[in-house]
């Protein structure tokens, strides 16, 4: 078989497990994914469920109990970290307390063994890179926790690794500052068109930046796409209630075709719903639809979910409305804000209207 020249890194039939016997832990349960060249990729999922592991086994802290690592097409399983042209930065950041900015960005390519010149010449364009030349020669026990994130993947990609890994680096800053440095990390890859592998556990995070992700659970991916394919078309009812805040409608389903199908809700309601890749048979569905695919009206609708509201939340960008359904359950609505109050308030009878095209089929 032709060696794909797009693949950058390939998990081939992973399985990870630690300790032995009765006690062993299976981490990961025969993982396979394709991370192409110039990507960025993140593996997405709860603590537990494998991603840090599968992060550790391709940067060669971890070696797998079955299955192959391939970066552009070599067998790295086996092979030590220093011996693999990947670079990882920490949670920690790891930085050196005693040196400088610059010093620690040489650090990496001094332990290469590269030229002076050369070093200084890439610890320069390094800083450049990440808006820190006016920090240069400041240690970094007195810099702040942003500019320490931006040391830490200066260092990691001044030796010009094919693959940076990157294991929740955005995790100890204050919610403002992660913001604004997903936007500097997706343009650090457009700038260098370094492969980025990210792990993180937000979902928000992982829309903004990946150009693919994977939803891992259990030791296993349970989908790989687009941000958009993963939250408009989630795979099963786990990727849907993981990624954003979705509602769930149990139904039948009366018929289908043509990647849709006709269900009829236990609401009473029949709506038409996107069918996952491969369908499903008839009989019992979960639907899901997401807060803003639905419209809150007044009650007297000819057709729609019927409910008392209960709540409104406003969030700035947006207003929440908690609907107590008919069945008892719950069904969250969301509308962009314009000038004026809800023409609904909480304790009137209102009704839900789901857009056309907007619901969708899951599997359990």
């Amino acid at each position: 078989m032709a060696e794909d020249k797009s693949v950058a890194v390939e998990a081939r039939g992973i399985t990870k497990s630690f300790g032995q016997g009765v006690a062993a832990l299976r981490a990961l349960d025969n993982v396979s994914v394709l991370v192409r060249e110039n990507e960025f990729f993140t593996l997405l999922g709860p603590s537990g469920c494998g991603k840090t592991t599968l992060l550790r086994l391709i940067a060669g802290f971890e070696f797998p109990t079955y299955g192959a690592i391939l970066l552009h097409g070599q067998d790295i399983a086996r092979l030590p970290p220093f011996r693999r042209p990947v670079n990882t930065v920490f949670q920690s950041y790891a930085l050196f307390p005693h040196l400088t900015v610059a010093q620690n960005v040489a650090f990496g390519l001094q332990m290469l063994g590269r030229p002076r010149a050369e070093t200084a010449a890439r610890v320069t364009a390094m800083l450049r890179l990440v808006q820190m030349e006016t920090l240069a020669n400041r240690r970094t026990d007195q810099i702040s926790g942003g500019q320490a994130q931006r040391v830490a993947l200066a260092r990691a990609l001044a030796p010009a690794p094919k693959v940076l890994l990157l294991d929740e680096p955005l995790s100890a800053l204050d919610y403002k500052l992660r913001k604004e440095m997903q936007i500097e990390l997706k343009r650090m890859q457009n700038e260098t068109g370094v492969t980025f592998i990210f792990v993180t556990h937000d979902q928000e995070e992982a829309l903004t930046m990946s150009d693919r992700l994977a939803v891992m659970s259990a030791g296993r991916i349970l989908q790989v796409g687009t941000p958009r394919e993963i939250y408009e078309h989630p795979a099963d009812r786990f990727v849907a209630n993981f990624i954003g805040e979705t509602n769930f409608l149990q139904g039948e389903i009366q018929a289908s075709g043509e990647g849709s199908a006709e269900v009829r809700l236990d609401l009473g309601v029949t709506l038409k719903a996107t069918l996952p890749r491969g369908g499903l048979p008839r009989g019992r569905t979960t639907v899901v639809v997401r807060p803003e695919h639905a419209v809150l009206g007044p009650a007297g609708a000819d057709t729609g979910l019927s409910g008392i509201l209960e709540n409104i939340v406003y969030s700035g960008v947006d207003t929440q409305f908690h609907v107590r359904l008919a069945s008892g359950g719950l069904f969250l609505v969301r509308a962009q804000n314009s000038h004026g109050a809800p023409a609904q308030l909480p304790g009137e009878p209102v009704v839900v209207t789901i857009q056309d095209g907007a619901a969708q089929v899951v599997g359990d």
